[in-house]
């Protein structure tokens, strides 16, 4: 197990690009896959700093319809001529987020054109329920919501009739990989929790540990009370190593490292992390 953070909020390496935004090269089992494409270019940038052929990418997986994990995908598609890029069939809608309990002009959804579009949808494959890859590896499709979750953000979209209704983020989706007598669970912001996102990954193989669950948790804006609750409960299920990132808050982060210690890793753009070691 190999991964790679081509894009990330963060850096501390000469030469690569930060943005708001998330992707990440995985190298498993023979295969390689690309999760996200962070908002822009950026992902295609830094991956050839860090020397990643990306046209040998195997597979690619969009975690949910957000413009800042999906933006890099029409430049990647040219790049690559032979990645099925895994869609969730309610990704294209156009989300609106809030603000001051207003709902945003511009929406935060897929914002590729529809020159765009046209040219990579022969290569998407839909996706609503679990879609196995491999035998080690599957997407999640839906995440169903954990018992008592309640959403730190909510986002709408216009349905049919013009109207602004809830999007239940059903179009989030995990990358879940078993390897090393374990899980890897990758979430790309856990619009349906964290807890949420963690047990959908355990449903794929149940009974074993979770080695890994990297993710974008979008706590950043919640209370002290829900990220204690969120954190307790990754305790119980015994994640071994945790990967905090994106959208998950700097509270949040300092608290999951807090408890985690070692093993809570702050990763960056242009880190590089290999589990075979």
């Amino acid at each position: 197990m190999k991964i790679c953070f081509l894009t990330e909020n963060k850096t501390e390496h000469e030469g690569i690009l930060a943005e708001h935004g998330l992707s990440l090269y995985i190298e498993t089992g023979g295969k390689k896959i690309l999760f996200d494409s962070g908002a822009t270019d950026t992902f295609a940038h830094n991956a050839e700093k860090m020397n990643i052929d990306l046209s040998a990418v195997d597979y690619a997986m969009v975690s949910h319809g957000h413009y800042d994990h999906t933006g890099g995908f029409p430049l990647f598609m040219k790049i690559n001529d032979k990645a099925p890029l895994y869609l969730h069939r309610n990704a294209m809608r156009k989300s609106h987020g809030t603000e001051n309990g207003r709902i945003e002009k511009n929406h935060c959804g897929i914002r590729w054109s529809e020159e765009e579009f046209s040219s990579m949808e022969k290569r998407i494959v839909r996706t609503d329920g679990p879609v196995k890859i491999t035998n080690d590896i599957i997407i999640t499709g839906t995440v169903p919501k954990a018992e008592g979750f309640v959403p730190s953000e909510r986002f709408y979209y216009r349905d049919e009739s013009g109207e602004f209704v809830e999007d239940d983020m059903s179009h989030e989706q995990c990358l879940v990989i078993r390897e090393n007598g374990g899980l890897y669970i990758f979430s790309g912001c856990c619009h349906r929790g964290a807890v949420s996102s963690l047990k959908a990954g355990q449903r794929m193989f149940p009974g074993m540990p979770v080695k890994l669950f990297a993710a974008g948790m979008h706590l950043y804006g919640a209370d002290e009370e829900t990220r204690k609750a969120v954190i307790d409960t990754m305790q119980k299920e015994a994640v071994e190593k945790i990967m905090p990132v994106h959208c998950t808050g700097i509270r949040a982060i300092c608290e999951m490292k807090e408890r985690w210690k070692d093993r809570c890793v702050i990763a960056v753009a242009g880190d590089v992390f290999d589990e075979r070691v």
